[in-house]
């Protein structure tokens, strides 16, 4: 069993990214500048933003953290948006989920420019995944094919299983992973909490990407020996003898899951970084696209 380990490789990727801002500069283009929206104070979202202006800073480019309280209105987070969208100095966009009840995401994801879409949210954005023409793909399956790239793992012509439909990870995940691409090329279920005979299915995957967001939902039994786990769930359980009162825990269970497996991701370090990294990398192509449309128009 080998650990896919997301902290190794996204200090790789971050090392590249780097130096290619420093060469982007040196001719001449602009310092990446990405925008974040919190809405509220959820300590998760804090960790998660927390996360994203550091590595801003580590990479060398420019961030602006917008902070609103949980009482501002659809329509003033929304106005909030536009103004980053037509300001030439922002090259990408993301506003932190969840929202407070009364906003819609929808409107809000809605409301970005596709054009400074590094999340991979907008629905053009998703479309033209979905044809497979270039744009931003979501940060976290991006890193995901990433990570596979780095450990030189070869999907082409396996049996994978996504489970979880969200447009955030598993709907994009299922098209990405059977695109005739590499990594791709591989044969792909779409399972999700109404899956009937789960078991039935995941016993028969190579892979599997766990993204429902239940703790330990994949138990030993549902996977084949030499099976790759991609866990994306990142889920809080009480621990009394942590200080904190809580631990992290992925979808997997994985004390018992990782003895069957090839290749395991851990959580945390398997994928949560990774997602950092493709949102960075979709930020750099976003400075890069801005700066060729603005020579053409």
């Amino acid at each position: 069993m080998q650990i896919l380990d997301g902290n190794l490789v996204s200090a790789h990727i971050k090392a590249q990214i780097k130096q290619e801002v420093i060469d982007w500069q040196a001719q001449g283009g602009k310092k990446p500048h990405l925008a974040a929206i919190l809405v509220g104070n959820n300590p998760a979202s804090e960790a998660y933003v927390g996360n994203k202006v550091r590595t801003c800073q580590e990479l060398g480019y420019e961030s602006t953290l917008l902070r609103f309280g949980v009482d501002i209105t659809e329509e003033e987070l929304i106005n909030e948006v536009n103004k980053l969208n037509n300001d030439d100095s922002v090259d990408g966009i993301l506003t932190q989920l969840p929202l407070p009840k009364h906003i819609s995401p929808d409107a809000v994801i809605n409301s970005i420019n596709p054009a400074k879409d590094v999340d991979g949210f907008h629905p053009i954005t998703q479309g033209k995944m979905l044809l497979g023409q270039p744009s931003f793909l979501p940060a976290t399956p991006y890193g995901i094919l990433m990570m596979l790239e780095y450990y030189k793992i070869d999907v082409t012509g396996m049996n994978c299983v996504v489970i979880g439909r969200s447009n955030i990870v598993g709907t994009p995940m299922t098209v990405l992973l059977s695109r005739n691409a590499n990594p791709g090329n591989a044969t792909v279920t779409l399972t999700h909490s109404r899956t009937k005979n789960l078991k039935d299915i995941t016993l028969n995957a190579d892979l599997i990407v766990a993204a429902i967001g239940k703790p330990k939902y994949v138990t030993a039994d549902m996977v084949k020996p030499g099976a790759i786990i991609i866990d994306v769930g990142i889920n809080r359980i009480e621990d009394a003898t942590r200080k904190s009162g809580f631990r992290l825990v992925g979808d997997v269970d994985y004390d018992n899951v990782a003895p069957l497996c090839s290749y395991i991701t851990p959580v945390p370090g398997g994928v949560g970084p990774m997602t950092i990294v493709g949102l960075m990398k979709n930020t750099l192509d976003a400075v890069k696209q801005n700066a060729k449309q603005a020579v053409l128009s």
